[in-house]
């Protein structure tokens, strides 16, 4: 089975924010597969996807601390300006983080760890609504 679908998310403040729930919700046909692949994809170029801690919020603030400090807004050396101080810090931020994640699915479930979701970088301040191209691959149960 192969099933492609569209999903738009609410406008977010800038962070990181673990949106894994949503993407279930908008794929519910997950629960018939027996074995099969989730594909992620952001469609914009200052958001990214990551998978990592889903307990401890204090991991996303650190990540958002983390991520301002490496690529920190209004350095003298930056040339694209033209869309705020924060713009061209997102695009870095977005490609190092990376524009998609997979997910393996086993039994009608994702097959993560315990402790992993799926974060949205939000990396302008004020991003909007970001949409990610849900692909997902299996074999019915």
């Amino acid at each position: 089975m192969w099933l492609q679908r569209e999903v738009t998310l609410a406008p977010r403040k800038r962070g990181f924010h673990l949106i894994t729930d949503e993407i279930a919700r908008a794929l519910p046909e997950v629960s018939d597969l027996n074995v099969g692949i989730l594909h992620v994809f952001i469609k914009h170029t200052s958001a990214s996807l990551t998978i990592n801690e889903n307990a401890d919020p204090s991991v996303r603030a650190d990540f958002e601390s983390y991520f301002s400090r490496v690529a920190a807004e209004d350095e003298p050396y930056y040339t694209h300006i033209y869309e705020g101080s924060d713009d061209l810090p997102a695009h870095l931020k977005s490609s190092l983080l990376g524009s998609s994640v997979s997910i393996p699915i086993a039994n009608g479930r994702f097959n993560m760890g315990i402790w992993q979701g799926v974060y949205l970088g939000e990396h302008r301040n004020h991003g909007g609504r970001r949409t990610l191209v849900l692909t997902l691959n299996g074999e019915l149960s």
